[in-house]
């Protein structure tokens, strides 16, 4: 007997669909291989995307091959494990059911590990003219902008329009907009002056908007100090306590200061859940995080749970909940894995206590910052740290040679090699 359309088989197994397929999610399916249930896993992506190297992307350091892996060649010989590619519109809580866009389907216990997606709190203009940093695709539509603006910066005469195309703003001092700011601004020194003699490189701006006191706010005072060393020596230019208010694609308009111009606005400055419907409204917190018990089970469903970016495990000393990072997503998968199979064979099972290795920020070229639960440290030995755990943590030996040596090589050449650009289909350089 099979569920409609999705065409998944009854195997007399009780059965765990996943929905979304990031750390979370994978890390669940796998950690579920030898156990008794039928594992179904839903994404819209036919793919695993590597998130804390999206910026490397987006600066032409790595291909998106590097760091996208195909979902059915991970899984490949895990026997329990369906796949399905398709987007999940809604849950049944009360048939225990889920739609998706093409059918329905039926579960035992369902995980959603669907994972968060960009806030611009509200900027609608900000949301229709800013470019995100939330997928591969994404990665390579800003690379596709910043090196397009350049090309019209070379036959451009006019001052003000000269600004709006080599000035790059990002907006979020978190790793993501750290991270891009430096490799941005080492581009400036050494990629755009050989591909651009023509240019005047020394007038693109490297600018990072934060709204709050400090960089980084998730690490230790002083690392984000280092942090901000670090970029401002990169020729960065660092605005704290800044607010950006509108954007109509070639303004930004900041809260009490000067406009900027620019036709690059990068936004790395919040997430959200990403809200599937079907659930009661007190299930999600502003933030759109789904409040979820020590045991990962979402507030006031029994079988239902949530891991990763989308859930928050409140607590005392914990109000917002953990930090939206891979470490908190892969943990919690294993635990509730664990828990499954333990509720399955009669055992008790355990609430989730969360180890935090730590935290870094890679800034470019000898430039890190690394804050371990016991130790903090900045520079050369922070930044081999960085390579060290994000190669660790790719999946596939091909991609991290593939990795390895494109890091090399630019290390070697203090260039990238992967600068291309992609037109629409029916683009007409008379018409721009």
């Amino acid at each position: 007997m099979n569920d409609s359309m999705l065409n998944v088989s009854k195997t007399g197994q009780e059965r765990v669909v996943i929905v979304g397929c990031g750390f979370a999610g994978l890390e669940m399916a796998k950690r579920l291989k030898k156990s008794n249930f039928q594992v179904v896993l839903i994404d819209k992506n036919n793919y695993h995307q590597f998130q804390p190297l999206f910026y490397q992307v987006a600066t032409a350091g790595l291909e998106p091959r590097d760091i996208s892996f195909p979902i059915r060649k991970l899984l490949h010989y895990q026997r329990n494990a369906v796949i399905r590619i398709t987007e999940v519109v809604r849950i049944i809580p009360e048939k225990k059911t889920l739609e998706t866009t093409i059918g329905s389907l039926s579960y035992d216990h369902l995980v959603l590990a669907q994972g968060a997606i960009t806030s611009y709190f509200g900027l609608t203009n900000v949301e229709k003219f800013s470019q995100p940093m939330k997928s591969v695709l994404d990665a390579l539509e800003l690379l596709n902008t910043i090196l397009h603006n350049l090309e019209d910066a070379l036959i451009g005469t006019n001052q003000e329009k000269l600004e709006e195309l080599t000035n790059i703003v990002i907006v979020g001092g978190g790793p993501t907009g750290v991270e891009l700011s430096g490799a941005l601004a080492e581009m400036k020194h050494y990629v755009f002056p050989k591909d651009y003699p023509e240019l005047d490189c020394s007038k693109i701006r490297i600018i990072l908007i934060e709204a709050s006191t400090k960089l980084l706010g998730g690490l230790s005072e002083i690392s984000s100090v280092k942090a901000e060393k670090f970029l401002k020596k990169l020729g960065v230019e660092v605005m704290k306590e800044t607010q950006v208010v509108d954007y109509d694609g070639s303004t930004i308009l900041l809260k009490g200061k000067e406009a900027i111009k620019s036709r690059t606005l990068i936004w790395a400055a919040g997430i959200k859940g990403n809200v599937i419907q079907g659930f009661n409204q007190d299930v999600n917190t502003k933030s759109m995080r789904m409040v979820v018990d020590e045991f990962h089970r979402v507030k006031g469903y029994e079988d239902i749970f949530a891991i990763g970016d989308i859930a928050c495990m409140v607590a005392e000393d914990r109000l917002q909940g953990h930090p939206q990072v891979a470490q908190v997503a892969i943990q919690s998968a294993r635990n509730l894995a664990r828990n499954l199979i333990k509720a399955k064979q009669g055992k008790s099972i355990k609430p989730f206590d969360y180890f935090d290795w730590g935290t870094m920020a890679t800034i470019g070229r000898n430039k890190a910052v690394v804050d371990l639960k016991y130790l903090k440290f900045q520079g050369v030995l922070a930044w081999f740290t960085w390579m060290f755990i994000h190669l660790r943590s790719i999946f596939g030996a091909k991609n991290k040679i593939l990795i390895l040596v494109n890091w090399m090589w630019s290390y070697i050449t203090y260039d990238q090699s992967l600068r291309l650009t992609f037109l629409p289909r029916n683009f007409r350089f008379d018409k721009k």
